[in-house]
């Protein structure tokens, strides 16, 4: 079975975690970076233009479509990083060993899943 590539597939480092002492840290390509950064800076644009929809007075259903929109932006990003996360660091621990790394990623896709 074979899937077709996403635009997001292009957005998975080779590796993305490490430990630096006693914090886990991420490593993401600049590519990724700039790519991540660019989506936040336009989910932000998004938060200061419903600001201003509420300051005018915009008809609330327009509003909460406006609302969905900048969830479903922050969801994409949610699923880039989650998806670069399970195909590298997830993998890598696992394979040396470390299996409370699913317990993890069960909290973390929970919590995306009650928003």
């Amino acid at each position: 079975m074979s899937f077709d590539k996403k635009p997001e597939d292009e957005l998975i480092d080779e590796s993305c975690c490490f430990d630096e002492g006693n914090v886990r840290k991420s490593h993401h390509s600049e590519r990724i970076k700039s790519n991540l950064v660019a989506r936040l800076n336009r989910i932000e644009g998004q938060v200061r233009g419903l600001k201003g929809l509420i300051e005018r007075d915009t008809y609330c259903d327009d509003v909460i479509n406006q609302i969905s929109a900048t969830q479903s932006a922050l969801n994409s990003v949610a699923k880039v990083l989650l998806e670069g996360h399970l195909k590298t660091c997830v993998v890598d621990r696992i394979k040396e060993g470390d299996f409370e790394v699913l317990d993890e990623v069960l909290v973390t896709i929970q919590k995306l899943m009650k928003k």
